[in-house]
């Protein structure tokens, strides 16, 4: 499960797993560059063909927030909760196949096609006719269009996660009929499968609601009023923190199996307990070793678990006076002692896990490189240099520079013991090297929102959660100006080859291109990896086609129970 903020591929979340923005990059499954990864990016669902399973059942489904804005791309839509409950309800082009093919979800699209004249780049898409928002509007190109002109970033009135993709696009217009929708982009866009899409996390919304900011901003705040997709809206309850999902008659594709969903807003510590107990059939574990403890013993449940395309990272806030010299950075990148870190984050999991060295791609992601060079190794005695040349010097145990001392909000939400973990680590770390840290837990469903996104923070622990596009689904975390990048750090040279990466049609200069600007973000020193999560979801042994996802994105209408 993802949880996140979106850009053309990024997601952010708020617990191990869970406190997730999201990237993206090609898989494969045959790897490449360091064999870093013990497992690949796989699927671990149950998966079992729907006509064998029993038709009803609910699925109560623990989600880490209580979604707000259910526009997933307004930029305070972009989070995890809301990804899935939103992808079972509204319209995706696309589907992707756990290696991170992207194939046409034929509900929607039958076929999509690019080709190239007078050197633009033209995609005609062909959309399904029986398809329809749940007003009975039929799905046309307008709202392609629509989608496009509100994600663009033409007007900045529409706050968007991201218009990577979006803004590339000169214009559309109506093909043969209004189920044909022609896009022109000015200049090649490798990524164009990353529009209108679930596995990119920029599902397809009505027209009338992404036409103006206003509606765009509000018209999916607080509610959902138009969906398109297997399951409509039962109700939504904020008392009880549910959200409820019914099957939706006028739906034309295969019928769901199950009578309902219930996603369930819980604290990720609260999760163990409530599944133990049968109130949810389903999480994500977050990586949590008290919750693998837990739910390992749970007679009627099982672990599901893969290689995951997500992974845990530190963010320093540029903007913050005590880290806006990029040294203060790269002198706390080499003082964090990430292979201790990272042993004690996955300690008691079945798992092994390394220091990720790559922003972009995980270790067994095709082009994968370590492009981390010495910020990557852990040296106290360069990282005091650092700090000295910066002006921050020691005073007995701490650090200081005009009589301030150099001491750090270390922001982690409520309820994520993997936070509490990291936290108490560089405390200690960090000491060593004369810096303080100020620990703050604030409530998770203000984590991003009222903290991290207006930069009251100087630091932050949380996870990024990768969509299949490893050059566009980054550049809203990692670009100078991106909708989702928390840091506010950036150069010029990163977003032009992020940009280049992009526009590169030949895969292999696309990778060049994304290691390129790997370096680049090692060098700016806004965000540290730290490394790659596993994806472990506790299930009931009978719920079946949903688990540990991998870059696959989940068919809402193939869950449900064995017979």
């Amino acid at each position: 499960m993802k949880l996140s903020r979106v850009p053309l591929c990024l997601v952010v979340t708020v617990a191990v797993a869970s406190s997730v923005l999201t990237a993206c990059g090609e898989s494969d499954d045959g790897g490449g560059g360091e064999k870093e990864a013990p497992k690949t990016t796989a699927l671990d669902i149950n998966r079992t063909d729907p006509a064998q399973l029993k038709q009803g059942g609910t699925l109560n489904w623990a989600i880490d927030q209580f979604p707000v804005q259910f526009n997933e791309m307004e930029v305070d839509g972009n989070q995890a909760a809301t990804n899935v409950v939103i992808e079972a309800l509204m319209p995706s082009l696309w589907h992707s196949a756990p290696n991170g093919e992207q194939v046409p979800n034929r509900a929607f699209l039958l076929d999509a096609a690019s080709r190239t004249e007078g050197g633009k780049q033209i995609v005609t898409y062909r959309l399904n006719p029986k398809a329809k928002w749940s007003d009975g509007t039929p799905i046309t190109y307008r709202d392609l269009e629509a989608n496009v002109r509100a994600m663009s970033s033409k007007d900045p009135a529409f706050k968007v996660g991201t218009s990577a993709a979006y803004e590339e696009v000169s214009s559309v217009r109506r093909g043969k009929d209004d189920h044909e929708a022609v896009l022109t982009f000015d200049k090649p866009y490798a990524d164009w499968r990353a529009m209108f899409g679930a596995p990119n996390n920029t599902p397809l919304y009505p027209a009338k609601y992404m036409a103006d900011a206003k509606g765009f901003t509000t018209g999916y705040l607080n509610k959902i009023p138009l969906t398109a997709g297997p399951y409509k809206l039962a109700g939504i309850d904020k008392t009880a923190q549910t959200i409820t999902l019914v099957p939706d008659s006028a739906w034309w594709g295969d019928k769901p199996k199950l009578d309902r969903i219930v996603f369930h807003a819980m604290t990720t510590e609260s999760m163990p307990a409530a599944y133990a107990n049968g109130e949810i059939d389903y999480f994500d574990l977050n990586a949590g070793v008290a919750a693998f403890k837990q739910a390992s013993t749970v007679k009627t449940g099982e672990i599901r678990e893969a290689g995951g395309p997500n992974y845990r990272h530190l963010t320093f806030n540029g903007k913050s006076p005590k880290l806006s010299d990029p040294n203060v950075r790269k002198a706390l990148f080499k003082a964090t002692d990430r292979d201790t870190l990272v042993k004690s984050s996955v300690k008691g999991l079945n798992w092994e896990a390394k220091p990720l060295n790559n922003h972009f791609l995980v270790p067994n992601q095709k082009g994968y490189r370590n492009n981390a060079g010495d910020l990557g190794t852990y040296d106290t005695k360069a990282a005091g240099r650092l700090l000295d040349e910066a002006g921050w010097k020691l005073d007995g145990k701490v650090r200081k520079k005009g009589g301030e001392e150099l001491k750090l909000r270390f922001l982690i939400p409520t309820g994520q013991p993997a936070s509490k973990n990291e936290a108490t680590i560089l405390t200690q770390m960090w000491a060593q090297v004369g810096v303080q840290l100020d620990v703050r837990t604030v409530p998770v469903n203000e984590f991003f929102d009222k903290y991290l996104t207006p930069g009251e923070f100087d630091v932050a622990p949380y996870s990024f959660s990768r969509t299949p596009f490893s050059a566009s689904g980054s550049s809203n975390i990692y670009a100078s100006h991106g909708g989702s990048n928390i840091s506010k750090t950036g150069s010029a040279k990163l977003d032009e080859l992020l940009d280049k990466a992009g526009r590169a049609t030949d895969p292999a200069a696309a990778l060049e291109a994304v290691n390129a600007a790997d370096a680049e973000a090692w060098r700016v020193a806004g965000v540290l990896p730290t490394y790659q999560l596993p994806e472990i979801t506790a299930a009931k042994k009978t719920l079946a086609n949903l688990g540990a996802q991998g870059m696959a994105d989940i068919t809402y209408e193939r869950i449900g129970y064995t017979k």
